[in-house]
């Protein structure tokens, strides 16, 4: 269940992230709004997780979720550069969290 927790807590961390590009400095205030609760659905998921996942690893896992779809939303919605590098990298942290899953049990 703490892994759920974690990995609820990684798509909150891309749905603020994102709202955050979207809330254009703070001026849209519905997007503002939404993109503070999912910051803090995120943290709350986070804490959770943390009660039986070690810091290291609940930490790495959180933002390797947010860095990996909000790199992948920013080139479906907002034409970021495509390239077999960024792809690349993308998949050394999806190893990387893996890995510490696998570390963790």
């Amino acid at each position: 269940m703490f892994w759920f927790y974690l990995l609820i807590a990684g798509f909150f961390e891309i749905f603020w992230a994102v709202g955050l590009k979207l809330s254009n400095g703070f001026t849209n205030l519905t997007i503002s709004i939404l993109t503070v609760l999912g910051a803090f659905a995120s943290f709350y998921f986070l804490a959770l997780a943390l009660k039986n996942i070690p810091l290291g690893t609940a930490y790495a896992v959180w933002t390797g979720i947010g860095t990996t779809g909000t790199v992948i939303l920013g080139i479906i919605f907002f034409k970021e550069p495509v390239s077999f590098l960024r792809f690349f990298c993308i998949f050394l942290i999806v190893a990387g969290i893996l890995g510490l899953k696998l570390a963790s049990n």
